[in-house]
């Protein structure tokens, strides 16, 4: 077992009191998170020069040789270069490295390592001294790499002919921002910044922060083979033409979420197209281009408007005019109910009244629901009324991935919001609207949606025939942001004219497929057969001419 003795200063982040001396020699910095095996103090016999800041070294201070880094394939020249020097041991083996650091041309600090143990310790105060090589380089000119070590910037300089500059952040990928910020004015002088970082998880991480601190298209990162961690293991592997390719072929930095257009002229070709189904009717149709997969309709409309039989319709249409499943979730029905909506409009009658349903034999009724329900194309969720939103959810997701239905109609928003514990309304119907969502975008369902109304003021309401607008959806404006259409009804049911009272008008109040917003269409209820046509024109006479519907 070790025990700390005492703190210190860490030699490779400069932080005050971070390291911990164990008593077996080994240390460990609780800032950087390096342990150093074989921990040296630093010595406080430092010539200085001036400054009551900064340290600075005479030559005779800086002990070593200059010699080739065996031990890193790194040559007698280019550690002359960038001023490293060694130490032998006995055995005339290189027992230390030292890494120089400058500031303005001054030695202010160096690195010491212990080859054998890998362990490190300082002299001086390396945070006040520039990047590792800046010293051997001039400012100004068309490249300069940044690499996360000595030795790999060493290695770099050699893998790539020696023709231009290459320096090293301090402390490793957790001080690469701090370093370079400091080190700003010398790196932007350089046309080109290749940043080179060793290809682990915190490298990896590192580098786009750091390219982010260049101006635009100055920074491009580069990615080493996976099985060289940096570049220092490719020139001890001799890799110097792979390593000068992985070099050309850096990318110029973008920031996320920002793409450059003319590489994605492919993709832009290529790009998934949205399968669709026309509406039943005409008019949405030259406004919208018909439903799409992968879109969240909204439908609203004041109480007794019609929102039934408008999904009605439209879940009756997708059943017969599409090859794919479908799903529903009526939360104020029994299922029942909502089978027998569906059928009664193959029927063209209002077979959910009993007396008129009577009057249909055994096996009329039998294929009736037979030819609705046939090869599995329905799901309906069959609990009446809701307890549990995330039931609900959990039931909406098994609909649509388990049944595979690739549109599903719920009706409707704010009874799924009566099941939410919260007490605002808005924020129930935000955190609802972003699940279905995130639901569409995940699954590329084309989900049909539901909604209230909130009550207008004065002395007219939406029984009335009041034009909606987006400002009258109940709850929260997030219906209207997260929806990609919305589709309003309006109809006036107090008029005295039974035509008229029994019309109901859609308005596209959103499209963000078309931008095309504004009245689609009228649908007159036959109060005979339940059932809902298009109006074409009023005649000379007053009378309403009325789509051929095949029904």
């Amino acid at each position: 077992m070790t025990f700390v003795k005492y703190h210190v200063a860490c030699p490779l982040c400069n932080s005050s009191d971070a390291v911990s001396i164990n008593d077996d020699g080994s240390a460990k910095c609780f800032s950087c998170g390096e342990f150093m095996p074989d921990f040296d103090s630093p010595s406080e016999n430092t010539s200085q020069k001036e400054s009551s800041n900064v340290v600075y070294f005479s030559t005779d201070d800086y002990v070593g040789v200059v010699g080739s880094l065996t031990d890193r394939s790194i040559s007698e020249q280019t550690a002359s270069k960038y001023g490293v020097r060694v130490t032998y041991g006995d055995i005339g083996t290189i027992e230390k490295h030292y890494y120089p650091y400058f500031s303005d041309k001054e030695l202010v600090a160096y690195k010491i390592r212990n080859v054998a143990t890998k362990g490190f310790k300082s002299q001086g105060s390396i945070q006040e001294g520039n990047l590792f090589g800046q010293q051997a380089f001039s400012k100004g000119g068309k490249y300069i790499t940044l690499v996360e070590g000595e030795c790999d910037a060493m290695a770099a300089h050699e893998l790539t002919g020696s023709k231009w500059p290459v320096v090293s952040i301090k402390n490793g990928a957790q001080s690469a921002v701090a370093d370079v910020k400091k080190n700003l004015e010398f790196l932007e002088s350089f046309d080109n910044v290749i940043i080179c970082f060793d290809n682990d998880k915190e490298g990896k991480a590192a580098a786009p922060k750091v390219a982010a601190l260049f101006k635009p298209n100055k920074a491009k990162i580069m990615t080493l083979p996976l099985e060289y961690k940096d570049a220092n293991d490719m020139l001890i592997a001799n890799q110097h033409k792979n390593f000068v390719d992985c070099f050309w072929q850096a990318k110029t930095f973008t920031p996320s979420g920002i793409i450059r257009v003319s590489e994605k002229l492919e993709e832009w070709k290529d790009r998934s197209h949205k399968e669709s189904i026309a509406y039943p009717w005409k008019g949405l149709n030259d406004k919208l281009f018909g439903m799409r997969k992968s879109e969240l309709v909204t439908f609203t409309g004041g109480t007794g408007l019609g929102k039934s039989s408008i999904t009605r319709e439209i879940e009756h249409w997708l059943i017969t005019h599409s090859k794919d499943r479908v799903g529903i979730i009526a939360l104020e029905e029994d299922w029942k109910r909502t089978v027998d909506g569906i059928v009664s409009i193959e029927a063209n009658d209002r077979l959910y009244i009993e007396e008129i349903r009577d009057k249909y034999d055994e096996d009329t009724l039998d294929g009736l629901f037979k030819k609705m329900t046939s090869e599995d194309k329905v799901y309906i969720h069959a609990h009446f009324g809701i307890n549990n939103i995330d039931e609900v959810f959990a039931k909406l997701r098994y609909i649509i991935v388990g049944c595979e239905c690739k549109w599903v109609i719920v009706d409707h928003l704010h009874m799924l919001v009566s099941a939410l514990s919260e007490g605002d309304e808005r924020r129930s119907i935000d955190n609802i609207m972003t699940n279905l969502r995130s639901i569409v975008e995940e699954t590329g369902v084309g989900l049909l949606l539901v909604s209230h109304l909130r009550r207008v003021g004065g002395n007219e309401g939406h029984e009335n025939g009041v034009e909606v607008n987006l400002s009258h959806l109940r709850g929260s404006q997030s219906i209207a942001q997260i929806s990609d259409c919305v589709i309003a009804l309006e109809r006036n049911q107090q008029a005295d004219d039974p035509i008229e009272a029994n019309t109901t008008k859609l308005r596209v109040l959103k499209s963000r497929y078309t931008g095309d917003v504004g009245l689609a269409c009228s649908l007159y209820y036959d109060p005979n057969t339940g059932r809902l046509s298009e109006v074409q024109h009023e005649t000379d006479n007053g009378d309403l001419e009325f789509d051929n519907i095949p029904f």
